[in-house]
């Protein structure tokens, strides 16, 4: 349970654990004024617009192009919005029947169009909404009423297939999963600019990119019907044919090279490698209309969106694998260029998501005014969070090709790829209602329809191979074999006793929340004590001897009127790297405390507080900019621990470490190690008792700049007597898009939340490039909260596996109380 593993989008709270409740009948009303149409039999949107002019109970109601077909009633407003906006209940809607047409006048609209309003809420709150549709005068049709018949829950119940077999829903899905498989055949990337020769599977997946991106076929889950286009999962009804899908989401594991395929495809495209070849312009007037066209549409420019980390990865393989000068790359990032003229000049752009979220809404940028020939997200899984700025901006940006590429897109739940769907453009998973209706809800009911249903939209739109053969042969690029082993730690005495005490002080103020319902409300400070029982596993030294100390004693309590309660909530965020600002899933940037003792970046909070009637997001208590609070700077000389290496005392864990460290140094002189930790003071309070070890230490970590990361990177790869042998590294600075294969050692000294992430720091050394067998080790304190969070790990990841192995496998859920339960061992 973390900052950065939670969905901090209010509105997909409790959603996996809302069941339907039943239907009401309401009128959609307003058709006239609206240009949006429905076929009938259809799902529609229901959309809030709380500052609407005339109605601040608004609902307006949309169809699967997000047009707007009219509103709810009034009444029925009034009751529903309410409802809505605490997360009291979602509400879907289908329309059962096409609107009737007036005989005399068959091209006017009617005044209005009967809908069923499908209710879903959690157990504890399904008394709530049903005493309020009471007063509100709605009659709720619940499952044991002989009218919940009528629902058209199910739209495509009735619908035949060509041979007048019942199709369903799981049925669609299946045989878009079918047609998509198996287009995968290998190409050549042109030799003039890529040098080095490709592996079988890049081969392959370059001619599924470059495949997809040419294709002219309907996109998955839309057929052509006397003329018209319908859209057989929501039977919306479209005369204008729909635009394929020139991209989707590559997913194959990490270490298989993805950067240089993408490379390939990008050569194969520059100079118009797509293109019949057939008629060209001869008329000037034709190539200055060209010319024009090509200043805004961005040419045959590539964008690619990644982490500062992943800026190393694609200069590094652009300087080994193509012909120098023959793709002309820019960075766009720091000091750059407002001139899109500039931009065009280019075959590649590199900018990061935090760039394209500060300039999100920004005139004046060139980034967001082109319109790119392709634009690929690398570490796509960055945009996890939908309510997220920077996810707000790459959905915005202009591009027909659109790529995500990420070994995990699935690193919490089957929400994350929610966010990936909205890039993509790929409707109707890329509205929210129809994602939950479709996928999430089938999901997180646990039966094998929801997975089946996930597993059939990944196989129609990703690629994903594995570097691991399934039968346990060779994988796909011969790699020598990775190992992964769990080492339990056991505590000293003096060890156990103080995190038995600290336990035991914990379980108690926990416990003390799930009593009095109040967990969620005091999400951050559970937080906290999770944090302080985690980093006493590390090193007592990590630690303050008392956890209620820095704990608030009411969570409710206004932190204005006490200044030291401030202090402590700030350094629990300066020593965990691992906590993030729950709205942007970031380190805190300008940490602000709320007065319910929730913590965000100040933009962050900010702007959700433009919102009428705003609420905290975590506990939902009423919230207002008088309730900010900016935390103070952490004191400097807490933030560089250095100990004489002259009197070291080191923790069991660290002493477990030093053994591995020189056996393997025993064993070979020249191994090279990588040490990952999520706590920046870990990696500090390391470096003495290596160095009085004998090993040559460098350290990389969040707080370095780019350039300064790259040149501890090279420096790690050199060889030879006197080089670097041990890389301590953040698990957030290394786990993504670099090479570290120069080491064939890693150690995790602690469990993440999110295996994914595990896997990717492993992934830095298992790559290709990589001629020795891998040993990776887990540091594992025996009997204690990292055994427990390893249950956690399990379960997402057998929701990861299932989803691209098509079998079941359960729904990962947010921690809940439940996980709580088992985290904190009561």
């Amino acid at each position: 349970m973390s900052g950065s593993d939670s969905d901090s989008d209010p509105s997909t709270a409790g959603a996996s654990e809302a069941h339907l409740i039943g239907f009401i009948v309401a009128n959609i009303v307003g058709l006239r004024h609206y240009t949006g149409t429905v076929s009938g039999r259809e799902l529609v949107v229901l959309s809030r617009q709380p500052l609407n002019p005339y109605d601040s109970n608004a609902i307006a109601v949309l169809n699967m192009r997000s047009a707007q077909v009219g509103h709810l009633e009034r009444t029925v407003a009034a009751t529903l919005a309410p409802l809505l906006d605490s997360h009291l209940a979602l509400a879907e809607a289908i329309v059962p029947k096409p609107p009737g047409r007036n005989p005399k006048n068959p091209s006017a609209r009617p005044y209005r169009l009967p809908c069923q309003i499908h209710l879903f809420a959690r157990p504890d709150a399904e008394e709530i909404v049903r005493v309020a549709l009471e007063e509100g005068g709605l009659q709720l049709i619940q499952q044991t009423d002989h009218e919940f018949g009528l629902s058209q829950a199910n739209i495509l119940a009735g619908d035949k297939g060509k041979k007048g077999k019942k199709r369903d829903l799981d049925e669609i899905f299946a045989l878009v999963e079918k047609d998509e498989r198996g287009k995968v055949s290998p190409m050549e990337p042109p030799k003039d600019v890529v040098v080095s020769e490709l592996f079988q599977h890049q081969k392959e997946g370059l001619g599924w990119l470059f495949n997809r991106e040419k294709s002219c076929d309907l996109p998955p889950f839309w057929e052509e019907k006397d003329g018209a286009f319908v859209n057989v999962l929501t039977n919306y009804t479209s005369q204008e044919r729909p635009q394929p899908l020139k991209g989707g989401i590559f997913a194959d594991d990490m270490g298989l090279g993805k950067t240089l395929t993408l490379l390939s495809l990008i050569a194969t495209t520059k100079r118009g490698g797509e293109s019949s070849g057939g008629a060209r312009n001869t008329s000037k007037n034709k190539r200055k209309r060209s010319n024009q066209e090509a200043e805004v549409s961005g040419s045959k420019v590539t964008l690619v969106v990644c982490p500062p980390s992943v800026f190393s990865s694609w200069i590094t393989q652009l300087e080994e694998h193509t012909q120098p000068g023959s793709l002309k790359v820019y960075i766009y990032h720091g000091d750059r260029t407002k001139d899109k003229k500039q931009l065009l000049k280019f075959d590649i752009v590199l900018t990061t998501y935090s760039t394209l979220s500060t300039e999100f809404g920004d005139q004046n940028s060139p980034i967001t005014e082109i319109e790119w020939y392709r634009v690929i997200l690398d570490e796509a899984h960055v945009i996890k969070n939908s309510a997220a700025q920077q996810t707000k901006a790459v959905v915005a940006l202009k591009a027909e090709r659109r790529w995500a590429v990420t070994g995990t897109p699935i690193q919490n739940s089957s929400f994350d790829l929610f966010s990936l769907m909205m890039f993509l453009r790929f409707q109707p998973f890329s509205i929210k209602s129809y994602w939950q209706n479709l996928v999430q809800r089938p999901l997180a009911q646990g039966g094998m329809s929801g997975m089946s249903r996930l597993q059939a939209l990944l196989g129609a739109i990703s690629l994903r191979r594995t570097k691991e053969a399934p039968d346990g042969g060779e994988g796909l690029v011969g790699l020598p074999p990775k190992t992964v082993e769990t080492c339990l730690v056991e505590l000293s005495a003096e060890e156990r006793e103080c995190y038995d005490k600290m336990e035991s002080e914990a379980q108690s103020t926990v416990r003390e929340f799930i009593d009095s319902d109040t967990a969620l409300r005091n999400y951050s400070t559970v937080l906290h004590i999770i944090l302080r029982l985690r980093q006493i596993c590390d090193d007592v030294a990590l630690c303050p001897p008392d956890i209620k100390s820095l704990l608030p004693s009411n969570a409710l309590e206004d932190v204005s009127n006490n200044p030291k309660l401030l202090k402590k909530l700030a350094s629990l965020i300066e020593d965990g790297d691992d906590f993030d600002c729950p709205i942007c899933l970031s380190p805190p940037t300008k940490t602000v405390i709320t007065r319910c003792t929730h913590i965000f970046c100040q933009n962050c909070i900010l702007k959700f507080l433009k919102n009428p009637n705003s609420r905290c997001p975590i506990c939902r208590q009423s919230l207002s900019k008088a309730d900010l609070f900016l935390a103070p700077d952490p004191p400097p000389d807490e933030l560089e621990p250095n100990p004489s290496a002259d009197n070291v005392a080191v923790s069991s864990k660290v002493a477990i470490l030093l053994k591995f460290l020189q056996e393997f140094k025993k064993q070979d002189p020249l191994t090279k190690s990588v040490v990952f930790s999520q706590f920046r003071k870990m990696l500090l309070l390391l470096e003495a008792p290596l160095k009085a070890a004998g090993f040559e230490v460098l350290r990389l970590d969040g707080s370095m700049s780019a350039k300064k990361r790259l040149e501890v990177i090279k420096e790690f790869s050199q060889s030879g007597p006197r080089t670097p042998t041990v890389l301590l590294a953040s698990l957030k600075a290394a786990g993504t898009g670099i090479n570290l294969t120069a080491a064939s050692r890693v150690f995790l000294m602690e469990p993440w939340w999110n295996p994914g992430v595990e896997e990717q720091a492993m992934d830095r050394v298992h790559r290709i490039g990589q001629r020795q067998e891998v040993k990776a080790v887990r540091l594992i304190v025996r009997d204690s909260i990292e055994e427990r969070i390893l249950e956690l790990q399990e379960k997402k990841m057998k929701l990861a596996s299932g989803a691209f192995r098509r079998r079941g496998a359960e729904e990962q859920k947010n921690m809940r109380i439940e996980d709580l339960r088992v985290m904190m061992r009561l």
